[in-house]
């Protein structure tokens, strides 16, 4: 899978304030850290990790970008 800085993942599981599956990419590297579009709280993971859970990537379009 492809994903860069800002995209947004859909996770296999919902998060635990049950208001959003959807994430946000906020850092990459070796541990990449996602926010909850939900509640706004955020999670770093292993790379390895992220890749296990995320279910599909929206990615981010040129004009959202702008």
């Amino acid at each position: 899978m492809e994903y860069k800085l800002n995209d947004i993942v859909e996770m296999k599981k919902e998060h635990p304030c049950h208001l959003s599956k959807q994430w946000r990419i906020i850092r990459m590297g070796a541990d990449i850290r996602i926010k909850c579009l939900g509640c706004d709280s955020s999670v770093l993971m292993p790379r390895r990790e992220f890749e296990k859970k995320v279910k599909k990537i929206i990615p981010v379009s040129e004009s959202e970008e702008s």
